[in-house]
Order: structure tokens, then C-alpha cells, then sequence
């Protein structure tokens, strides 16, 4: 498990982690969750799952630890989503179908039905309540991060991504900061950060290492934990926000409220917090699970 430090404010990754300390082998073995005949009670009567007595769930099909990655047989999917999707799915008394998923897709695999939840490390937002429900199971960071070398050592606002290259992924909440930092950058007379958007992860460290980008701005988790394996990568700050992050449903069809009891029944038995503590993700876990909370602003 990585041990975290609060550093100057920031809970990072612990700088003397040395590479090959982070058993990912011991975090392939599933964690025991539990039946829940309260969660199972809130299955609506009329709701009709894509496949019988079986729980589909979107996670990432990108290689992003701690959240999603795959296991030493390069099939297995391992990592914090999976892992609170195996505990929805057993509270629910279901079996589990793991889908793969682009970001990009998520919102119409749960709006067109292909999927009963989404858990792509979704932050709420006002916008996204309008087509979703959300039960919250994590608080999420999002942190800027560089090659192990660069002289960029901090970045605690517009000034200092001033004509530098950031990679961000398309449609996402760190993109909205940075088109409004660079919004800000302009007004004062400053060149505006170059977006860059890449959709997996090997092409964001192959520009990073090559210095093709400067910046890397995404979850907190994922840049900590990459920073903490390789040594490759160091955290120089977090994004001026925080959010919810949740499972994700189809909005009105009322399986949100089954998810909540089991996230709160997991919270409650300390399964939830035993599952983000082995992915580093200790200083992250929710008190309770809420239902559509009030969602991130710009």
C-alpha cells in the first residue's frame, strides 16, 4: 500500500517510496465483501438490469492506477473501481460483468441502457445531474504533475501554465479549469497553455518523458500512484477544485438508492475503506454516501 504524506498542504505519495514496493500482486486477490439484504431491498421492482441477476458495469478500459488497470495475466481487470464494483455487485446479491470503457462513451452506454452503472471515476457536476443520479463512495483531486527532472516545481495557478504544454482529457472537469485559466492568462497579456489531449495513458508518459508536454493535469490518485511506482514523474500541485466522485445511473430509474445502501453498508462493515486504503487512496473516502449532492461549479 503507498503511504501518503500531507506536504505543505497536499497529501502526496511518500517521496522515499522506492520502485517495486507497491505489490500490486497482493492487490490482485479480491477483497471479501458481503450480502446486503437492505441494498437488495432498494432494487426497484420494475427495474430490468441489461443482463439478469447480473450487475454491467462501465470502468476504464485505459491503464490508470490506482483506479483501473489490468493484472500480471494482462486480462484481469484490478484497482479501486473494480473493486467497489465487486462490492456493489455483492451487496446487490448480483454477479458482476466488468465493460471496458472509453470516457467519451460512458454517457450514452448509461443513457442508452448498454450499462446499469458507470464507474469511470466520474465527478458530479450540476450539468451531469440533469441526464444521471449519482451515489457518492469517494472525494477527488486533481493535481498537475511533470518528469521527475522538470523545472517546473510548483503550479498553483494560471501564471505558472503560461505557454506550457498540458495534457488533459477531453470533455473533463480538468479541462474546464485550464480553458479558464488560460481564459484568465489571456486577459492579462500572458500566452495561454497548450491543451493536449491524449486518450491513454502510454501516449501521456511517452510526451511527458520525450518532453513533447510539460504538464500532466489529472486525478490526483492516478498521478501520485504513477509518481510513487516508476520515480519517472513528480506531483508539483493540485487543481483549485475538489468534487464528488460516484457510481453512476441512468437518472429516475431508481437503482441509485440501492447502490447508496450498499456503499453506506460497506462504509459501515469497513470494506470500502480496506479497499481504498490498499490502492493509496486513504485520504479520499466519504463519512456516508450521498445521493446527488451538490455538483462541482466552474
Amino acid at each position: 500500500m503507498i503511504k501518503w504524506t500531507l506536504l505543505g498542504g497536499w497529501l502526496v505519495a511518500g517521496a522515499g517510496l522506492a520502485q517495486g514496493q507497491i505489490d500490486l500482486r497482493a492487490n490482485e486477490q479480491p477483497l471479501p465483501v458481503t450480502r446486503d439484504e437492505q441494498a437488495i431491498a432498494k432494487i426497484p421492482t420494475n427495474y430490468a438490469f441489461v443482463e439478469p441477476g447480473t450487475l454491467t458495469v462501465a470502468i476504464s478500459a485505459l491503464n490508470s492506477p490506482p483506479l483501473a488497470l489490468l493484472a500480471s495475466d494482462n486480462r484481469t481487470r484490478i484497482g479501486s473501481d473494480p473493486d467497489i464494483a465487486r462490492l456493489l455487485a455483492a451487496s446487490l446479491g448480483l454477479k458482476l460483468k466488468l465493460v471496458p470503457t472509453a470516457w467519451e462513451d460512458w454517457p450514452l452506454g448509461i443513457s442508452s441502457g448498454r450499462y446499469d452503472v458507470a464507474l469511470v471515476n466520474i465527478a458530479v457536476t450540476e450539468q451531469r445531474k440533469e441526464k444521471f443520479d449519482f451515489a457518492t463512495y469517494r472525494v477527488d483531486s486533481l493535481a498537475f504533475s511533470v518528469k521527475s527532472d522538470s523545472p517546473i516545481t510548483a503550479v498553483n495557478g494560471p501564471a505558472d501554465l503560461a505557454g506550457k504544454r498540458v495534457i488533459v482529457g477531453s470533455g473533463t472537469n480538468q479541462e474546464r479549469i485550464l480553458l479558464g485559466w488560460n481564459a484568465i492568462n489571456e486577459q492579462a497579456g500572458r500566452k495561454p497553455a497548450l491543451p493536449i489531449y491524449l486518450t491513454d495513458d502510454a501516449s501521456g508518459n511517452l510526451y511527458i518523458q520525450s518532453g513533447r508536454a510539460d504538464v500532466f493535469f489529472g486525478p490526483q490518485s492516478v498521478s501520485a500512484y504513477k509518481a510513487a511506482l516508476t520515480g519517472k514523474t513528480k506531483v508539483v500541485g493540485l487543481g483549485p477544485k475538489k468534487a464528488f466522485v460516484a457510481t453512476t445511473t441512468k437518472k429516475g430509474n431508481g437503482l441509485v438508492y440501492a447502490l447508496q445502501t450498499a456503499l453506506n453498508g460497506g462504509i459501515a462493515r469497513g470494506e470500502v475503506q480496506r479497499i481504498l486504503a490498499r490502492w493509496g487512496e486513504d485520504g479520499e473516502g466519504v463519512g456516508q454516501s450521498e445521493v446527488n449532492p451538490p455538483g462541482i461549479t466552474y
